[in-house]
């Protein structure tokens, strides 16, 4: 993790080439206190399809809790009732 003053943002191509290298959040702090979070886009790119696929595992993981689930045997003969197959 890396940590910076807001008065490093001013050279910008180093920040860049920081971004790139950390593959992961730049803090940036003001008087002390944490203010913003500078990234990569590939980084940030990848960190939300990360968290995407995780909320699909968690709705999938509710809807077993929840019982909104059938077989797969079930379910093939469901689909072949229904479009006659």
């Amino acid at each position: 993790m890396r940590i910076i003053p807001m008065r490093d943002l001013r050279d910008t191509v180093k920040i860049e080439e920081l971004c790139v290298k950390e593959q992961g959040p730049v803090y940036v702090t003001k008087n002390g206190y944490g203010r913003l979070v500078v990234m990569d886009i590939d980084y940030y790119e990848k960190t939300q399809q990360q968290m995407k696929e995780a909320g699909a595992v968690l709705r999938g993981l509710q809807d077993v809790k929840d019982g909104k689930v059938v077989d797969g045997i079930e379910a093939m003969e469901r689909l072949r009732e229904k479009y006659h197959l």
